[in-house]
């Protein structure tokens, strides 16, 4: 007979069969959150009432909706990829299909059709390219023979800013290694007209100025879109392998130079004496014939004026210029000349005339 049957619906071994239990006295396994009170949400449940929220939000149900999510996202994309931004120090450059258009684009929030559109960004502020170095993977780039046969390695620094953002992304197909080949062919060219010892320390100056303008000259031709704002010697050195021998020869050349100096201010000091001499000498000469010219003169004057007054009384003039002659003759002798018409005084004393006379001490 059926289950139902036995012991007012129980089963069939008197476990009680109502109230929905089983034949073994429990009842049967109820789904999980089936709203039985205290038990755990049912997930089913959960997931059936999420859909038809979503049916009810989504417009042309949840199939339509999954297109317009995608297209949605799509177009949030497109957005984002159509937007871009140009930093303070850039340039941009819009691309329509690979061509670059006229326009550059400044600093600021732009907007261009992408894909169809790109844009190339490129910094515009100044920025340095090294060449050479003893720390430079290249070892051979600062490598250069000089003008005097002695080859030295130079490191040096290319300062430069783009001024031309087209010419510079789309006239050659890599910029900064056509200018550090232009720079280091352009410090060849001039360190090899030079000796060595002007790169050193003597002449930098005029050889930076000279390669800059080189390379300015080249990358205009080459229509890089690049000013070249300085170069800078930062380093000149001889080669490892022969350091010490030439740090000899830069000592003696430093001796060489010090005795040169020595000897430019010996020889100095001699010629300002020789000067000195020399110009003393010319001052007597010259005050010597100023005297002498005025002594002649003097005589000249002199004798002019006897002659004028010999010219008025001339046996008076000629009385007192025997006399006067006869004086000066006479003054130093020591004999005595008498006249026997005078005759001669007893007590004079002529043999004392003409001795010095000696004083008496006190």
């Amino acid at each position: 007979m059926p289950w139902s049957n036995q012991n007012g619906g129980g089963g069939p071994w008197g476990g009680g069969g109502g109230n929905n239990q089983g034949p073994w006295g429990q009842g049967p396994n109820r789904p999980r959150g089936g709203g039985g009170k205290g038990g755990p949400p049912d997930l089913e449940d959960i997931i059936r009432r999420g859909q038809d929220q979503l049916r009810n939000i989504i417009p042309g149900g949840f199939n339509g909706g999954v297109a317009v999510i995608v297209v949605a996202i799509v177009a949030v994309f497109w957005l984002i990829q159509c937007v871009y931004t140009v930093q303070p120090d850039e340039r941009g450059v819009e691309l329509r299909f690979g061509k670059p258009r006229e326009e550059v684009s400044m600093p600021g929030l732009h907007f261009h059709l992408w894909p169809m559109d790109s844009v190339e960004i490129v910094k515009v502020t100044e920025q340095q390219q090294n060449i050479g170095g003893r720390n430079n993977t290249n070892s051979t780039a600062g490598l250069m023979l000089s003008g005097d046969q002695n080859i030295v390695n130079v490191q040096f620094s290319v300062l430069y800013t783009v001024n031309d953002p087209k010419s510079y992304l789309f006239r050659l197909e890599n910029p900064a290694e056509t200018l550090q080949q232009v720079s280091e062919s352009a410090m060849r060219e001039i360190v090899g007209r030079r000796p060595a010892q002007d790169a050193f320390r003597d002449n930098r100056g005029p050889i930076e100025t000279e390669v800059r303008n080189i390379i300015q000259d080249t990358m205009d031709r080459y229509g890089a879109g690049i000013a070249i704002n300085r170069v800078t010697i930062e380093d000149v050195a001889p080669p490892r392998e022969v350091a010490d021998a030439f740090e000899e020869v830069q000592r003696a050349d430093q001796d060489k130079q010090r005795l040169v100096e020595e000897a430019n201010q010996y020889a100095n000091q001699k010629l300002g004496q020789a000067r000195g001499d020399a110009a003393r000498i010319r001052e007597d000469a010259a005050a010597y014939k100023n005297r002498i010219v005025k002594e002649a003169e003097g005589e000249a004057q002199r004798f002019i004026s006897i002659y004028d007054e010999y010219s008025k009384a001339p046996d008076v003039t000629r009385q007192r210029l025997f006399l006067e002659t006869m004086e000066q003759v006479l003054k130093g002798s020591k004999k005595v000349i008498i006249d026997e018409k005078q005759g001669i005084v007893p007590y004079l004393p002529l043999n004392e005339i003409g001795r010095p006379t000696q004083k008496q001490g006190g």
